[in-house]
């Protein structure tokens, strides 16, 4: 007599392989049509904004928001997974993809910057322009933010697309942050009389024309990309290969292009090209892209009114960039910048299956939370993050925006090194 429960077992195996095949194929269909309703859906709130003052700039400011939202979620652009991934893995094409978008918005705010300043050198800076103090307080404030990126695992940026994505870390983070913030109020004054006051406000523009600032920034990205990926094929000759990307085909048809877009993750140099454009569209109607004024804002107007941040905050609200100086309400491009950021990379995310939210652990708040005090430390007295210091500082000539990238950048080398020498010893 044949036994036959090895058959019957296997049939139900490939039966439900089947099942949740067929599911999985019509998850890719319905996720990406229900991410556009979604999208759809904000149109009442357009219209709404189009009734107030500057409602053009503010719809503007949503669609910016939006783009950029679905490109850091969808291309998983992130500031410090690109720089563990070079610095410890050897994997270069995260940081090649900043590169990239810092070289495209270089040239793209040169081009605008010169249209509204065609003087450089007449001694007047370009009106909004994230162009700071440059001092040894700016470098401190980039060790603390690469330090907070180091404990909670993000960027500030990074973080806000997380928490579209259901992370449990994430809202710990953003917590930290605007308690960070709170700590940077009280130490402000303080440091600006110490180094703020007299540092030097830095646009390279105003010293080498846009010409020699336009040449010696590429140049610099240049050599920093040549280098990154000369280390790289170094280090592939002494240790096995990395094992080869499978290709896909291209698609053959539009049903096939619209699944691709939500399947797996973008072309990393895609996802900087765009950064660098989004970043650069962004100056055309409003101030520079920058996701933390309305976090320090918010916290300032509700400290203060308490009486627990100094009612006058020397010099801060003078300078460029991620401005702290409560608004009188909530519909700012800045805000729309940030929603638009959120409700588009909670949009990738539902659309490509990575919407995944779990309950935290102690850990994550932990790490979360301290993390996130540094970060938020660090943005206030850097006056921006990746996105409003570095990101729009670099690209607009700040000199502030690179020295604060080059701190950030040599705390996670120490803090890798760390973490490596760490692991030998166990």
């Amino acid at each position: 007599m044949t036994d036959s429960s090895g058959s019957l077992g296997g049939a139900r195996t490939a039966a439900g392989q089947r099942a949740a095949g067929a599911a999985s194929a019509a998850s890719a269909y319905w996720q990406p049509v229900a991410a556009v309703v979604l999208l759809l859906a904000l149109w009442p709130l357009q219209q709404a904004l189009l009734q107030r003052d500057g409602g053009r700039t503010l719809v503007f400011a949503l669609a910016i928001g939006l783009a950029l939202g679905v490109v850091l979620q969808r291309s998983r652009f992130c500031f410090y997974c690109h720089a563990r991934d070079w610095l410890q893995r050897d994997d270069p094409r995260g940081i090649l993809a900043i590169i990239l978008a810092l070289a495209v918005g270089v040239v793209g705010m040169t081009v605008l910057q010169s249209s509204w300043v065609p003087n450089p050198q007449a001694g007047q800076l370009p009106p909004d322009m994230h162009i700071g103090p440059v001092s040894w307080v700016l470098v401190l404030a980039g060790l603390a933010f690469g330090a907070g990126m180091l404990v909670s695992g993000s960027c500030i940026s990074a973080h806000w697309y997380r928490l579209a994505e259901g992370s449990a870390a994430s809202p710990f983070a953003l917590l930290g942050t605007a308690l960070g913030f709170a700590l940077g109020f009280q130490t402000w004054n303080p440091l600006y009389s110490l180094a703020v006051a007299d540092a030097p406000v830095v646009w390279l523009p105003q010293h080498l024309g846009y010409g020699g600032a336009l040449l010696l920034q590429l140049g610099v990205l240049a050599a920093w990309a040549a280098w990154v990926w000369q280390r790289h094929v170094q280090q592939r000759q002494r240790s096995l290969p990395l094992p080869a990307v499978p290709a896909t085909a291209a698609p053959r048809s539009l049903p096939a292009l619209w699944r691709s877009l939500w399947q797996g993750r973008w072309n990393y140099a895609l996802g900087g090209l765009l950064v660098g454009l989004i970043a650069t569209a962004a100056i055309v109607r409003m101030r520079p892209l920058g996701v933390t004024a309305l976090l320090g804002s918010q916290v300032r107007g509700a400290l203060q009114g308490q009486g627990w941040v100094p009612e006058r905050l020397n010099g801060l609200d003078g300078f460029a960039g991620c401005a702290t100086l409560p608004a009188a309400t909530w519909a700012t491009p800045n805000a729309l910048v940030l929603l638009g950021l959120l409700a588009g990379a909670f949009i990738a995310a539902f659309a490509s299956g990575q919407f995944r939210p779990r309950l935290p652990t102690g850990r994550d708040a932990g790490r979360g939370l301290l993390g996130g005090v540094l970060l938020g430390w660090g943005a206030m007295t850097g006056i921006g993050c990746t996105v409003g210091t570095l990101l729009s500082g670099g690209m607009a000539g700040a000199l502030s925006g690179w020295v604060f990238g080059v701190a950030m950048l040599l705390v996670l080398w120490l803090g890798f090194q760390w973490q490596t020498w760490w692991a030998s010893r166990a």
